[in-house]
């Protein structure tokens, strides 16, 4: 018997009118959906006039269901995994199912759509071109303190996610490990009625808190830090970039592996491979 197809499809944030056409039909056709809150899910699916059979997949049962679901994927029936809402797998279940389906040689295809990471880094204004997803910030105060810590260098822009009653707290420790002036955006209740993005430094920002608090969900964007200056001298960036020349790299991978290792701007680097081959 062929195996079946496991579908990882992606569901609105908020906004119903958000989930694709692709989507809606895919959770029609297929024989099962594993989804992380069967509740939510009803509700997507009655909007739409779906009735699917769901079953529940969720963190605390991840590990334990996924073998059931790949003994009905190799019986030839097809899988939707869906979670509360967005992508599933970012930061929600999904990893452990869908290792088990490669892992059983079941074909994986995404069905893509909305994602609270790229819903917010569209509008959040900061650099995009490189960015670093470090999930959700942990709940305990010193270990909140020390992922910020570990990130003050991080020169790419770094979106997490937090939990509205930790917020302040959260924005505190954003302000030591970072300064009072990186630049943040913070996204709330994004694509729903009550949506709110937040733009400035980071005291501002925190200043600017409601006192009673906010609500709902919350995607936290935060500047990358400026590039550190490096202290190589000519001599040893012409050693470098004969070094790898000699391996037989060509001049722009030169220029790209030689601009991170030595936290170097990759024009320049580029110039002077240049300048200095006849």
């Amino acid at each position: 018997m062929k195996a079946g197809t496991l579908f990882v499809v992606a569901t609105p944030l908020g906004n119903l009118e958000d989930i694709t056409a692709r989507a809606l039909r895919v959770l029609r056709e297929v024989d099962l959906i594993a989804a992380e809150d069967t509740r939510r899910s009803r509700k997507l699916l009655s909007r739409f006039d779906i009735h699917t059979p769901l079953i529940s997949y969720y963190d605390e049962i991840e590990r334990q269901r996924a073998p059931q679901l790949i003994e009905r994927l190799r019986a030839g029936k097809s899988i939707a995994l869906v979670s509360d809402a967005g992508t599933p797998g970012i930061a929600d279940p999904g990893y452990h199912l869908v290792r088990a389906a490669v892992a059983a040689l079941i074909e994986v295809v995404p069905i893509p759509g909305p994602s609270a990471v790229a819903a917010v880094l569209s509008v959040a204004g900061l650099p995009t071109d490189r960015f670093v997803f470090e999930g959700f910030v942990p709940a305990r105060a010193a270990a909140r303190r020390r992922f910020f810590a570990d990130l003050a260098g991080e020169e790419r822009t770094i979106v997490v996610y937090e939990v509205a009653r930790r917020l302040a707290a959260c924005l505190a420790d954003v302000i030591t490990a970072f300064g009072a002036e990186r630049q943040i955006v913070l996204a709330r209740e994004v694509t729903k009625v009550f949506e709110q993005i937040l733009r400035g430094s980071a005291a501002a920002v925190h200043a600017g808190l409601p006192a009673g608090g906010v609500q709902g969900e919350l995607t936290l964007v935060i500047a990358g830090a400026a590039p550190r200056p490096s202290a190589v001298s000519d001599e040893e960036l012409d050693a470098a970039i004969a070094r790898l020349r000699a391996q037989g790299l060509h001049t722009r991978d030169i220029a790209e592996q030689l601009a991170t290792a030595l936290h170097l701007s990759r024009r320049k680097v580029y110039e002077r491979i240049i300048n200095r081959e006849p």
